[in-house]
């Protein structure tokens, strides 16, 4: 059984789907202006009837539209609610994200402090000490003994 959540994932998913083709972005950017009958949808655009039937029945299952028949005439008309609640979901995304990258530059910004001036006077080095190292005293007298095998 699908919960409340997992219901407005469906949405979503159906939602983005429905978008991802520029026909039917064209279609629903037409429906903006007002409802509009099936032929003067598919006016704009070199597909089949078929196809058409296709596209308007993703925007239904969708949620984006909606359809009726008067006559013989079908007319379609948009469905704001389903585009908000993507809208929704893309701003909290955004928001996240923003957060993210400011945080990102942040730590940037600070790396690149320390890596140009890694001993400044206000920070100690890693050893504690607040200078830089003076560098070993003497050479290495060279190898140890081996072990025999």
């Amino acid at each position: 059984m699908a919960g409340p959540a997992q219901s407005r994932k469906h949405r979503l998913d159906a939602v983005f789907g429905a978008l991802s083709d520029p026909t039917r972005r064209g279609m629903l950017s037409a429906l903006t202006r007002g409802e509009a009958s099936v032929t003067t949808l598919s006016e704009p655009f070199r597909v089949s009837a078929p196809s058409i039937s296709k596209h308007l029945r993703v925007l239904e299952r969708s949620g984006l539209i909606t359809r009726w028949k008067e006559g013989r005439v079908h007319y379609c008309r948009l469905r704001t609610e389903p585009l908000c609640e993507a809208g929704d979901w893309i701003e909290k995304q955004r928001a996240f994200w923003e957060q993210q990258f400011d945080t990102l530059a942040k730590y940037l910004e600070k790396e690149a402090d320390e890596c140009s001036n890694p001993y400044s006077s206000e920070q100690e080095s890693p050893s504690g000490s607040k200078g830089g190292s003076r560098g070993r005293g003497k050479e290495s007298s060279g190898r140890g003994p081996t072990r025999k095998r």
